[in-house]
């Protein structure tokens, strides 16, 4: 691999193929202005459809099937355009076009959620005529899913006020939290020099090796959260409060019918997981205590969850972590394999190291055009490989369902990491093997751990911070105070003695924006079940080899079609909502624990 300190510039992405000119295409103009009219179009039809499916099928057929035609015209709108500011921050015009995107994205749920309310009126056996009819062969999951929610919502007239006062209500709560934190900056200090940054800069200080820049940037960015706590109590007091009132008035009698409903899981499956999870989170604590040895430290705090371990001297070019990433794929799937080389070579990867870029990566669709588009910004570490094998991931998910009706590729956020993880895990594996430096290995062991203790410890104690938070804001308006006490009471619990007493975050709730999505709430336990699902896919895969590939393919292709128990159960053959499974995923996710802890005392 590459050992010089200056790479080959990274590739650009391909965006001119979809419309050439950007924000300014003609073309890209002409598709939304298309999309309007069909947005239209579905307004009439709707309007024109006969209550009884019977006495206008071809009708009903028509309207749905421009139902989808829509929604994938919207994806490429949205992403198109999410590409666009991702490339360049000060694309403003792509800024108004994501506002424009997401304003027809409303008038189309509205236009689902009235045919919604006429579906749920139809009696099953005839439902059942109008789902299996030839020209909808694949669709009928999605619209049977719609039309079992549509049954516990409120009348279409008042879920259509819901959507609209959303616009300016719940998710305007999201976009302020956004501008707040995005405008927060510190001046951090450190070897006689000064630097202004935002908050996600200063983020990237908690993977110091020095534990005094880790506090220093822990420090700062509490005291400019202090700053504005009280606006983000107010702000996440409003945002649940919206959903509240939405829950109540739909009689719905808990708080989880919401997140469970968009995983499409049972709360049975939840439970056992967590359950599993808090019997066996202890398993980490010689990983811990071996790496306070490694650090020098006799207490672990919320600052050094990130601290690194070992080191990897090589710099990998963009080529050669693209080859590493095929080779290492090949040996369990051609197909899989193949596609990250088509996907490598027609520039479907945006990496280039400049300013003017956003944060993050990210894999985004693109409608009709059944193709991905993957953005990060590469600069030739292993933790760059790994972003590049896990969004690679994320794209052959959408390829292996490229040939699915669009509305069978919306497969929930729970099972969204399960072919990423899987990419990533098994490139991990495969440059273990292929090192046979003590730090190098120790690097990599450490990056499996760490994920294994955010998802145990970080993430469930959101989950459980925001299954008391709820609860208690039923009851009014929770106080920053209070707020902080619940969060360090979750802490205590999910970390245990994993974390010491003096090292809690009890701003968390305010500084971490998952909290703040309008989108979906309880956005935390679908990364801890991605996380645990995937690798138990992973351990089947590495059980029977190659053959698991064409099984592997075929779960993946049912993730928009079933819900989740029902795709463990088929292609998996395991119950999820017994521990039998939980049990051994997190066996396999703590595996590594020993030998981590022969390597720190070898260093």
């Amino acid at each position: 691999m590459t050992t010089a300190t200056k790479l080959a510039p990274a590739p650009r992405w391909d965006l001119e193929s979809i419309f050439p000119g950007g924000s300014a295409s003609p073309e890209y103009k002409k598709h939304r202005e298309q999309t309007a009219n069909d947005i239209a179009k579905a307004e009439k039809m709707l309007a024109a459809l006969p209550a009884d499916y019977l006495s206008g099928a071809d009708q009903w057929v028509e309207f749905a099937l421009l139902l989808q035609s829509i929604a994938e015209d919207l994806e490429l709108t949205i992403s198109f355009a999410g590409c666009l500011t991702s490339q360049n921050v000060d694309d403003t015009k792509a800024d108004a076009i994501t506002g424009e995107g997401y304003v027809q994205y409303s008038e189309w749920e509205k236009l689902a959620v009235r045919f919604d309310a006429m579906a749920k009126e139809l009696d099953d056996s005839v439902w059942e005529q109008f789902v299996t009819r030839e020209e909808l062969k694949g669709m009928g999951f999605f619209l049977s899913e719609r039309r079992e929610i549509a049954k516990s919502k409120m009348d279409v007239e008042l879920e259509s006020l819901a959507l609209d006062l959303g616009v300016n209500g719940l998710h305007a709560w999201n976009q302020i939290y956004d501008k707040m934190a995005g405008e927060l900056k510190v001046d951090f200090e450190h070897n006689g020099s000064s630097e202004t940054l935002s908050l996600g800069q200063l983020a990237t200080k908690f993977s110091d090796p020095d534990r005094s820049v880790r506090a220093k940037a822990f420090e700062l960015m509490t005291e400019a959260w202090k700053s504005r706590a009280d606006l983000a109590a107010m702000t996440l007091n409003s945002l649940v409060g919206f959903r509240l009132s939405l829950y109540k008035n739909r009689k719905w009698d808990t708080i989880m019918k919401e997140p469970l409903t968009a995983t499409r899981m049972e709360e049975a499956t939840l439970d056992t997981m967590w359950d599993v999870i808090q019997k066996n989170t202890a398993k980490l604590k010689p990983y811990i205590d071996a790496k306070k040895k490694l650090l020098g430290i006799d207490k672990y705090r919320w600052y050094d969850e990130f601290a690194p371990c070992g080191a990897a001297d090589k710099l990998y070019s963009f080529e050669e972590a693209g080859a590493f990433i095929v080779e290492k794929t090949r040996s369990f799937s051609d197909h899989m394999a193949d596609f990250f080389r088509m996907a490598l070579d027609k520039r479907w990867v945006e990496a280039e190291n400049r300013p003017g870029k956003r944060g993050g990566a990210f894999c985004t669709g693109t409608g009709k055009l059944r193709q991905s588009r993957v953005f990060m910004t590469y600069s030739g570490t292993y933790e760059n490989l790994l972003t590049l094998a896990h969004e690679l991931g994320h794209a052959y998910h959408s390829y292996v369902l490229k040939d699915r009706p669009n509305f069978a590729t919306y497969y929930p956020m729970n099972l969204a990491e399960t072919a990423s993880i899987f990419a990533e895990t098994m490139v991990t594996d495969a440059a273990y093997k292929a090192t046979d430096n003590p730090a190098e290995k120790l690097m990599l062991l450490e990056q499996k751990l760490q994920n294994a203790y955010v998802l145990f410890c970080d993430i469930q104690s959101r989950y459980l911070f925001e299954r008391a938070f709820y609860p208690e804001r039923q009851k009014g308006i929770v106080s920053k105070d209070r707020l902080n006490e619940l969060m360090i009471e979750a802490q205590k619990k999910s970390y245990g003695e994993l974390l010491d007493e003096s090292g809690h975050h009890p701003l968390f709730w305010c500084s971490k924006l998952h909290f703040y999505i309008s989108d979906l709430p309880m956005y935390n336990f679908p990364y801890t079940f991605g996380f645990l699902f995937a690798g138990g896919v992973y351990d089947r895969a590495q059980k029977e080899g190659a053959v698991f590939a064409d099984k592997y393919r075929a779960l993946l292709a049912d993730t928009g079609s079933m819900r989740t128990e029902e795709l463990a159960s088929k292609h998996l053959g395991v119950d999820l909502t017994k521990p039998d499974f939980w049990t051994d995923a997190v066996t396999r996710a703590v595996a590594d624990v020993d030998e981590f802890v022969k390597l720190a005392n070898e260093a």
